[in-house]
């Protein structure tokens, strides 16, 4: 059991180290929060991304491709190039 708690201008919960340890939730780790049906649902990042790493994106871009420069127009301020 835990309570809602304020802390600055946001509010939070504790949850337990051995709870997080059920939930394969590491401390620091990001997560997704999601209200469904009057709860909230705590999952960690990782599986909402599908577990894709870093190595496996940049695998399946294709071999061809080359990146190209976007015209942004005119600099609207200080920018010094």
């Amino acid at each position: 059991m835990t309570r809602v708690q304020k802390w600055g201008n946001s509010q939070g919960i504790r949850i337990s180290r051995e709870l997080l340890a059920q939930a394969d939730i590491d401390v620091g780790e990001a997560v997704q929060v999601s209200a469904d049906g009057g709860r909230l649902v705590v999952t960690p990042a990782r599986l909402v991304r599908g577990g894709v790493s870093l190595e496996e994106l940049v695998g399946r871009i294709p071999r061809d491709y080359r990146p190209g420069e976007i015209e942004w127009g005119p600099p609207a301020g200080g920018e010094v190039w």
